[in-house]
């Protein structure tokens, strides 16, 4: 089984910088794609940002230029680096994993407890 920790999350103000991290721990053969979405009160979850084994990125449009994602593959660990926060950034952010147990498994998707953000004026 593996297990999802965020941290880092917290209340900052409008123009400020948070960073969060994504430890993923248990049995892990390898991670293919890592990523960071969230969900506000009221509203869907969303994509924020997403980083696959390869270096390619995604973000959203809100986001971009603002945020960056980044992983250290040895540590098994996702980074969310959120700068220029809004209030509109404000939810509760989840880390996103899709993870293969073994050479010969099918991945499996993984999410964790998630992290609250929040950010006034």
């Amino acid at each position: 089984q593996v297990q999802l920790v965020e941290s880092g999350g917290g209340l900052v103000q409008a123009g400020g910088s948070l960073r969060l991290s994504c430890a993923a721990s248990g049995r892990i053969f390898s991670i293919t794609d890592m990523g960071w979405y969230r969900q506000a009160p009221g509203k869907q979850r969303e994509l924020v940002a997403t980083l696959t084994k390869d270096g390619s990125t995604t973000y959203a449009d809100s986001v971009r230029g603002r945020f960056t994602v980044s992983r250290d593959k040895d540590k098994n660990t996702a980074y969310l680096q959120m700068n220029s926060l809004k209030l509109e950034d404000t939810a509760v952010y989840y880390c996103r994993a899709e993870v293969y147990s073994s050479f010969y498994s099918m991945p499996t998707i993984t999410w964790g407890q998630g992290t609250q953000v929040t950010v006034s004026s």
